[in-house]
């Protein structure tokens, strides 16, 4: 068999389940936020559509976890099935050795990584600006739309909202009655003798305008003989939606949603050496995540190949926990870089620059036919937890 067909079958070994994994992880983690976005479809009266554009603007962020995840677990799962049939030997029979078989491995690493860099650098923030933006027309909609005459409407976190007539056409309301228990402050009483809901999309945000209107508030305990009442010619109100609507109407960019030259300009601007550090994380991050396929090549392979015996379900195992234990560790270097003061950019960098250290001497281990006893004990640890808990159904 011909070097060219070897890479070809390895990279069919390799990209099914990668893009099974892909699905099914992706799928998972869109059912976390398949809640919160099927709550305001029962209860806030929010057309399916636009919840579906809700999804599409959050899948870049997803993807850029799945698909290093997919991957390794693709790499994992196919090395281990050739390794199980015994078709590793055959390979290496015909002439090509494992760093050979790691040639099309790496093919489909670089391809990982330049479409999570893409995520990264341009469709993630993009997506994310987007994902805010859509969430502030929802509750602008929500908020002039979903105001009915004579009826009470508590859309409003802390408010309670009447009013006589609306005009459909201007969104003018005549005859508006209020009850404001914000924050914990004194409740207070608003009437007005006409208002309308203003959106802002530069600054996203609602504002509730009133005129010639009086504000009533009820006295406290310890003024129990005192009454306030202050009138007004022009009141403003800021709405807030509730959680699920407003938990990106910020006036304010986070850094995630910004882009490399955003980000440079905001550098520029901190004051602060928390801020800066905040910002610097981010711009490396977006460097980083990217590289994760490649990393995940040089530990997937070996570990494929020595796990066989545990099968696919010690193979996922294996996979996820090498996952968690990268992106925990990598978590922790961000929060020590932008909390603890440590220096971000070797901070950030050092769980990366591990990990393909430790890839690299797996690797090695592997080309030499060198088993991890390590890795042994885990498999046959995986094994005897399997029989017991199969013997106990």
């Amino acid at each position: 068999m011909s070097a060219t067909r070897i890479h070809r079958y390895i990279i069919r070994e390799i990209a099914v389940p990668t893009a099974m994994a892909l699905f099914i992880f992706t799928f998972v983690i869109l059912m976390g936020r398949m809640l919160k976005l099927v709550e305001m479809v029962l209860n806030k009266g929010i057309p399916i559509l636009e919840i579906a554009r809700l999804f599409a603007y959050l899948m870049p962020a997803f993807l850029v976890i799945t698909v290093p995840l997919s991957f390794l677990l693709g790499v994992m799962l196919g090395f281990g099935r050739l390794s199980g049939d015994s078709e590793i030997i055959a390979i290496k029979t015909s002439g090509v050795s494992l760093y050979g078989m790691m040639k099309p491995v790496v093919v489909l690493a670089v391809v990982a990584s330049l479409t999570t860099g893409a995520l990264t650098l341009f469709a993630a923030p993009a997506s994310n600006t987007a994902f805010r933006n859509q969430v502030f027309e929802i509750a602008s909609k929500r908020a002039s739309v979903g105001i009915r005459p004579r009826i009470f409407n508590a859309d409003f976190d802390g408010l309670v909202l009447y009013t006589e007539n609306i005009d459909d056409r201007s969104g003018v309301m005549d005859g508006i009655f209020i009850s404001d228990e914000r924050g914990g402050a004194t409740p207070a009483v608003i009437l007005a003798r006409r208002g309308r809901v203003i959106s802002d999309s530069e600054s996203l945000t609602l504002t509730l305008r009133l005129e010639n209107g009086s504000i009533h508030r009820s006295p406290r305990e310890k003024e129990k003989d005192t009454y306030q009442v202050v009138n007004f010619a022009g009141y403003d109100i800021n709405l807030n939606m509730g959680e699920q609507l407003t938990s990106s109407q910020s006036r304010i960019k986070k850094d995630r949603e910004l882009t490399m030259a955003e980000l440079g300009d905001r550098y520029r601007d901190a004051t602060t050496d928390k801020a800066r550090s905040a910002i610097t994380v981010e711009r490396h991050n977006r460097f980083i995540l990217p590289l994760a396929p490649l990393i995940f090549a040089l530990i997937g392979v070996p570990l494929g190949i020595q796990s066989n015996r545990s099968g696919k379900g010690g193979g996922f195992a294996l996979a996820l926990a090498v996952f968690l234990g990268y992106y925990i560790l990598y978590s922790l270097a961000k929060t020590l870089a932008v909390e603890s003061g440590f220096p971000p950019v070797p901070t950030v960098w050092t769980p990366t620059v591990l990990f393909l250290l430790g890839g690299g001497y797996l690797l090695h281990h592997a080309a030499t036919e060198r088993r991890l006893k390590f890795l042994d004990r885990l498999s046959e640890l995986y094994l005897h937890l399997t029989r017991r808990s199969m013997r106990r159904k």
